[in-house]
């Protein structure tokens, strides 16, 4: 192939790319996508984010904490708190404290966590006991009289204001229902079955209880009249909401950040016990009971008798052994002396006085080194074989 021939391959090819650029560029339709990544890591810290951004809209100043700690510095006047911790654990101080800055002209809005009992006459809600009103289970009341007008939101909650010819609507759980037995309150809102909020006077300040607080955080606070009821609960106040948050564990966010280096780590601590639990060298085989010998019982005897009953009875037992032999062969060697045994023993055995005096001397109590222990028991065994 010449270059004419090059040039003009080459020239197509270019005509061809040109050719499909153009009609990919005209083809080509640009568009937005939306791409939803869900709760930011604000929201999902704080369920109730979107609660005080609706309130700050409104000019309301809001702060939040996690604890009653923030309590004291806190000026009861013209000042809202909203208590949606659990207060499962809340001491009787704490709730004094509570409603002294709540009768001092604060306003107190908080849920009711515990059923009445009326066997024990209490719940395991302190605050709620002491402002005297009690929750009930909605399945356990009498259902309502018929003839009563038809109700078109039953599982909604209304309240009723003055002047106003409509209530408005929130979403409270209607599984629980609160009662006034004193009759302390001048506020309610109901649903078809149930009452899920009560306001009632409390000296200079006010308390405002409800069944729960789901219906403001930030998955429903948009629904219906719930994020109104919120900001008429807290108007022309400042507001401190305090609730429990959920951090995660260590172990959550290590394995979350850290997969690998946890995966790496188990496998070493997997390994090492596997090299840990294995044996070196093979098992042992047990001696087959064939080849035994009286030499090996009388050894593993003697060695159990040393080893449980010490050096002192080995000797005494094989002293005794050497003068029951002399007797048999002495007659009257028990009326001797010690001396004049010795003299006996030594003319019975040919050893000397000497060797006799170290081998029956009394057993000391403590443990005698090894060389003089078999020292002694080699002379006993030489006098007690020649008797």
């Amino acid at each position: 192939m010449n270059r004419r021939s090059l040039w003009w391959l080459g020239g197509l090819l270019f005509a061809l790319l040109a050719a499909l650029s153009v009609y990919l560029f005209m083809a080509a339709k640009p568009y937005q996508e939306e791409v939803d990544h869900g709760p930011s890591p604000a929201a999902q810290a704080n369920p109730y984010l979107a609660a005080e951004m609706f309130l700050r809209e409104r000019g309301i100043h809001v702060d939040h904490a996690e604890s009653l700690a923030v309590l004291p510095d806190i000026d009861p006047r013209g000042h809202t708190l909203l208590l949606f911790k659990d207060r499962s654990r809340m001491p009787p101080r704490q709730v004094d404290q509570v409603l002294n800055w709540t009768r001092a002209g604060g306003r107190l809005v908080f849920v009711a966590e515990a059923l009445w009992d009326p066997q024990t006459r209490q719940s395991n809600d302190l605050l709620l006991d002491r402002v005297q009103l009690h929750q009930a289970l909605t399945k356990d009341l009498k259902d309502p009289p018929e003839g009563l007008p038809h109700e078109p939101y039953p599982a909604l909650t209304k309240l009723y204001l003055e002047d106003e010819d409509a209530p408005a609507y929130a979403s409270f759980d209607t599984d629980f229902h609160l009662d006034d037995p004193k009759n302390l309150a001048h506020a309610w809102a109901n649903s078809a079955k149930a009452t899920h909020m009560m306001q009632l006077p409390y000296s200079l300040g006010s308390i405002t209880v409800v069944t729960d607080a789901e219906l403001w955080k930030t998955t429903a606070i948009a629904q219906y009249d719930n994020a109104w009821l919120l900001w008429y609960l807290s108007a022309d106040t400042d507001v401190t909401l305090i609730y429990n948050t959920e951090h995660d564990g260590l172990l959550t966010l290590l394995w979350r950040y850290f997969p690998q280096a946890i995966v790496a780590l188990l496998a070493l601590i997997g390994l090492w016990l596997w090299q840990a639990s294995v044996r070196h060298g093979p098992l042992q085989a047990p001696a087959p009971s064939g080849r035994r010998q009286l030499q090996e019982h009388l050894r593993a005897s003697a060695d159990f008798m040393l080893r449980h009953n010490g050096q002192q009875s080995l000797l005494q037992a094989l002293q005794q052994d050497v003068l029951r032999r002399a007797r048999r062969r002495h007659p009257g060697f028990d009326q001797l002396n010690v001396a004049e045994q010795w003299l006996a023993l030594s003319r019975l055995t040919r050893q000397p006085t000497r060797a006799i005096s170290q081998a029956l001397s009394p057993v000391p109590k403590r443990r005698m080194p090894s060389a003089d222990f078999c020292r002694q028991v080699a002379h006993l065994q030489t006098l007690r074989n020649t008797l």
